[in-house]
């Protein structure tokens, strides 16, 4: 059985993979009328609420209705009745699948739309009544217990490997932010340049012994053993990447340095020069930072380095509802203070905070292009509403960094009495962390 074939097996059930479809005689019943008056004042009711974005609608029989305080750059089109109920009843659920099923077309930029769109709600949301916050809800995530972690880490990441070999970086498979000294470098470049940056924060020395929690598809643990001469010990509870990390540690002859584990970070034993996790926070959650302090506590020897890289917040609140359910179950990024307190609850020192942000959006940009050059690729081996629903998701993840709705953390902390510290960062700067193109 073929890669895709056994995946399109498992994702039957997701609701990523299935298109929400309308009987024909349902659509040709409902768009085959004019809007009521109601409906034309509920548009742009919707408008006024969501701050009047420079947005306009095309309705199922092309009447057109826009707002007359901003210029439309954008054009949404709603293809029945039923998908403007869907969507003024809570636009953080139902644009995601209107989009994902084709219900609501987008004429324009879809990145620079939802940009356009998270700035305007932000300043409008200030004025809402506590109805329309409650209306307009997120849910919280689902549990991250060792169990249901499993399943969540299974509905995002073992979509393929094949899937995400086609728009990734092709140096180490690097589903995170990348690091770009200077806006010319490609992605690979920045994605060993985040690597190198890493590395010279945890102060890795040959011989060491490093344990990371959350590895993906390895690439750190093999950038790690490769340039640093390390031994690397890396949690994971995906299969699909683990496979793919072994295979590639075996070819670059690198085994004998790296283990990689399938286990939970819970159950991370031993104690290392270095606790690494990039990208694996979000998916922790909230109530169990307290466990996650022992665990790197207990892991880390008494002068070790601890490194925590994570999409976050400004200030405490939930993931996008559709992002959530369709696409990143138990997903929840913390804000800086919620961040910290795990730092508070181990007794850490913190010696470093860094916002990657921009370098984010800069990466799912790349991200971006390179999905687009292969959506027909992406669609045989899923189908139409999937690549929909993964388009709809880089673009409002790069819209969200770029209008500051999420962050990039990446924090540096060490034991609260440990004085073998570094006096300035210069080790970080001394020369550049990119490679050469």
């Amino acid at each position: 059985m073929s890669q895709s074939t056994r995946k399109a097996d498992t994702l039957q059930d997701q609701p990523t993979n299935r298109p929400h479809k309308l009987s024909i005689a349902a659509v040709e019943e409902s768009t085959d009328r004019k809007p009521h008056s109601y409906e034309r004042w509920l548009i742009a009711k919707f408008l006024r609420m969501a701050g009047n974005p420079p947005v306009r609608f095309q309705l199922w029989n092309d009447e057109i209705i826009e707002s007359d305080l901003s210029a439309a750059s954008f054009t949404l089109r709603l293809a029945d009745p039923k998908a403007l109920y869907q969507l003024v009843s809570n636009p953080n659920l139902a644009f995601g699948d209107l989009y994902s099923s084709g219900r609501l077309e987008v004429e324009g930029d879809l990145s620079d739309l939802m940009t356009a769109l998270y700035r305007a709600v932000h300043k409008a949301r200030e004025q809402w009544p506590k109805w329309l916050e409650a209306v307009w809800r997120n849910h919280n995530p689902r549990s991250t217990s060792v169990s249901d972690a499993r399943e969540n880490i299974h509905h995002h990441y073992d979509l393929g490997n094949e899937f995400y070999q086609l728009w990734l970086d092709h140096a180490e498979m690097q589903y995170t932010c990348a690091y770009y000294e200077s806006p010319d470098l490609s992605l690979e470049q920045a994605q060993l340049a985040k690597l190198e940056l890493v590395c010279r924060k945890l102060r890795l020395q040959p011989g060491q012994t490093v344990v990371e929690a959350g590895c993906g598809w390895g690439g750190l643990a093999r950038y790690m053993a490769r340039q640093y001469g390390v031994k690397v010990h890396a949690y994971n509870i995906s299969r699909e990447q683990l496979a793919f990390a072994r295979a590639e540690a075996e070819k670059q002859g690198l085994s004998h340095l790296i283990e990689y584990i399938e286990d939970d970070y819970r159950n991370i034993e031993g104690q290392y020069d270095a606790f690494v996790s990039i990208g694996m926070l979000e998916h922790v959650g909230k109530d169990h930072y307290s466990e996650m302090a022992r665990v790197i506590r207990r892991s880390l020897k008494p002068e070790g380095m601890a490194l925590l890289h994570s999409i976050g917040r400004n200030r405490p609140m939930l993931m996008n509802a559709w992002i959530e359910k369709r696409i990143f179950p138990g997903a929840y990024p913390p804000s800086i203070g919620e961040f910290m307190s795990i730092c508070e609850s181990g007794d850490f020192s913190v010696l470093d905070v860094e916002n990657l942000r921009l370098h984010y959006a800069a990466t799912l940009e790349h991200w971006m292009e390179r999905f687009e050059s292969v959506q027909d690729q992406v669609t045989e081996l899923y189908d139409a509403h999937f690549t929909r629903a993964w388009h709809m998701y880089l673009a409002g993840s790069t819209a969200a960094f770029r209008a500051g709705s999420l962050q990039l953390f990446q924090v540096v902390f060490t034991h609260g009495d440990n004085n073998n510290l570094l006096p300035t960062r210069k080790h970080l700067y001394s020369a550049l962390a990119a490679p050469e193109a």
